[in-house]
């Protein structure tokens, strides 16, 4: 297993350190960085019979993950135009602001997966796919070990 902050091997046990609200599996030496977390005590009740065998594991599947396509902003535009919508039209309509609507079809802003089937649903096009998740070729350097936050966060050394 490896440390969630900065990426080593962690030999033993990891500690569950709270940094932030966030709870992350750490090595010793990150663990300064937050404060470690106690695992409570499961109480059994009394009279209670102890379970014997394997424990039973009930498969999730996997929740498929949207991103949205490249020209989302043509397509904006176009679907806005052909309805003859002008810009604060549609911003009403899918309650958002005018300046929202502008950024998105200028390319200057990629809406989120929220806004983005807002508008799908307003007019009536495609601007989620459907993703696998990332390529090894998009991550890089980090496809060896996986990303960890020191990999994207500067830590604050007292």
């Amino acid at each position: 297993m490896r440390c969630e902050i900065c990426g080593k091997k962690i030999v033993g046990t990891p500690l569950k350190t709270k940094i932030d609200g966030s709870v992350m599996l750490t090595c010793k030496e990150c663990s300064k960085f937050g404060k470690v977390q106690r695992e409570p005590q499961k109480q059994r009740r009394q009279g209670a019979p102890r379970k014997t065998g394997a424990p039973r594991r009930r498969s999730r599947p996997a929740e498929p993950t949207y991103e949205v396509v490249e020209d989302c902003n043509l397509l904006v535009r176009q679907a806005r135009e052909k309805k003859g919508w002008s810009r604060e039209e549609l911003a009403e309509k899918i309650y958002e602001k005018a300046s929202v609507i502008n950024r998105i079809e200028s390319g200057k802003m990629i809406p989120d997966i929220k806004l983005a089937r807002k508008l799908e649903r307003t007019l009536g096009i495609t601007l989620l796919e459907k993703s696998d998740g990332a390529a090894p070729e998009d991550i890089g350097h980090l496809n060896a070990r996986g990303a960890t936050i020191g990999d994207i966060a500067r830590i604050k050394r007292n």
